[in-house]
């Protein structure tokens, strides 16, 4: 049984003010309490600031150099412990330990401390322009908020970028996801960040997420989470205008064109939605291809279904594991149950556990078909293991579905001409694109357009979140003559 019942403020563990409420954490894979995480309030949430604040001036002060320093110390106290921050990852979302929590979910989250700092030594914190030096400064007091699905991936990807820059912050996790949050807070105190420069507190979101956004000491607010989650913070932070910074959901395109390799294509898609049990923000869950050959896309499709391995997420032959809580099991199979109302046709899977497995949960990979835009599995996000495919009759049909959401995370194109695909990846309306099987660059921008978000993350973007521009002008002499 693990326990999160003190929270990490100002250098120090320290217990809740007054009488905390405690949240159960529960093992996805088997449905048993597997620890206990105290939920602070406002005062906690104001304490944790007032650390943060006190921190800032010296912390803002201190030479690239030692903090260059410092994101060396955290990435080696993180490579030493990184099979344990796997391990808290699995246990408390339930990805598959030898299949996604050690290679991608733990390592993501090492991977922006190494890309922050590489980016930090050659950053233009100061640039002259005629007379005038440009001068990039930390935005200052920063309060962070962060989902259960990629936990140290969400995490690292701010708290990185914003070392890097010179801020202070307070972080307020899932308390969904509080082992790897917890292990986080243990590597950054190893590696010697000073004391109110990095702070901690669990919360359920509803409540300690408006102190964080309205607090007069906060001058950024960094959300990864739902849309609404996302209006819910922006309305918060709106009195004291502040800057704010929003990664929220998306329903992605995936465009095959007639070119592409269909078998290889098809297989792809079906593990790229599927690799995290659907809940990615930027997910390829719409599978877009010729009306043609809808039905050798289907038979694709189900042949990749049946080839995953849904269960203990201990078990190194497993490719999917359970949905990460009972709230999202609930919710996916409410949507599944939708897509059979609404008629689409279902290719594989649907409602219920897959065969073999009455306790934990875990979903059937699903997929649907000929379905069209006016469907609710086709509208919102699901965020868990299903994918529908839609037929079209030519590119221009299939780019304007794709742009048909209120969404605009990603997209996803696949052809055999690269340069059709990169024609393609102009016309969509998506923060990313990835092209004939890509995978994600950490030195590249990660946001999207419309309600999936504002702002940017990962590489020198997630700098660039992290600092105020000042204008020094007359600070070099005119030129003679």
């Amino acid at each position: 049984m693990r326990t999160c019942q003190e929270f990490y403020i100002d250098g120090k563990w320290v217990a809740p003010v007054g009488a905390a409420k405690t949240f159960e954490v529960i093992n996805p894979a088997t449905e048993a309490v597997s620890g206990l995480v105290a939920l602070g309030g406002a005062e906690d949430a104001d304490r944790a600031i007032l650390a943060a604040a006190r921190a800032f001036p010296s912390y803002s002060a201190l030479a690239l150099a030692d903090r260059l320093d410092l994101l060396k110390a955290i990435i080696s106290v993180y490579e030493r412990r990184i099979e344990e921050m796997a391990d808290a990852i699995t246990e408390e979302m339930g990805a598959p330990y030898e299949r996604l929590s050690k290679p991608a979910q733990a390592a993501a989250g090492l991977g922006h401390f190494k890309v922050a700092r590489g980016l930090a030594k050659s950053y233009a914190f100061e640039k002259s322009l005629g007379t005038t030096l440009l001068v990039k400064e930390p935005v200052g007091v920063c309060a962070m908020i962060t989902p259960w699905n990629w936990p140290a991936n969400q995490i690292a990807c701010k708290v990185a970028p914003a070392l890097a820059v010179g801020c202070t912050m307070v972080l307020k996790p899932s308390e969904f996801a509080p082992y790897s949050a917890k292990l986080m807070a243990e590597i950054l105190h190893e590696a010697g960040v000073p004391a109110g420069v990095f702070n901690m507190i669990f919360g359920d979101g509803a409540e300690v997420g408006p102190v964080l956004s309205s607090h007069p000491l906060v001058d950024m607010v960094s959300l990864t989470g739902s849309t609404q989650a996302g209006i819910s913070v922006s309305r918060a932070a709106a009195a004291t205008v502040k800057r704010v910074s929003l990664e929220l959901g998306g329903k992605s395109a995936n465009i095959l064109c007639d070119s592409a390799d269909f078998k290889r294509a098809v297989t792809g898609a079906v593990r790229g939605l599927m690799g995290n049990t659907g809940q990615s923000c930027n997910a390829p869950s719409r599978l877009l291809v010729p009306n043609s050959r809808l039905d050798e896309v289907e038979g694709l499709a189900a042949a990749a279904c049946a080839a995953q391995v849904v269960g203990d997420p201990r078990d190194a032959t497993t490719t999917m594991g359970p949905l990460s809580n009972a709230r999202q099991f609930a919710k996916v199979q409410s949507m599944i149950e939708q897509g059979v109302a609404e008629g689409a046709k279902l290719v594989a899977g649907g409602p219920g556990r897959p065969e073999g497995l009455d306790k934990g949960y875990f979903t059937k990979p699903t997929v649907f078909s000929r379905v069209n835009d006016a469907m609710t599995i086709v509208r919102e996000e699901v965020f868990g293991p299903v994918l529908v495919i839609r037929g079209y009759d030519s590119l221009d049909e299939a780019i304007a579905s794709a742009n048909d959401t209120v969404y605009g995370l990603s997209g996803y194109v696949t052809s055999g001409d690269l340069d059709e695909a990169r024609a393609v990846a102009r016309r969509l309306r998506t923060g990313n694109v990835h092209l004939n099987g890509a995978g994600p660059d950490f030195n590249a921008p990660f946001g999207g357009y419309k309600q999936s978000g504002n702002g940017r993350e990962w590489g020198e973007a997630g700098l660039d979140e992290f600092v105020e521009t000042k204008a020094i002008m007359g600070h070099d002499p005119a030129p003679k003559g």
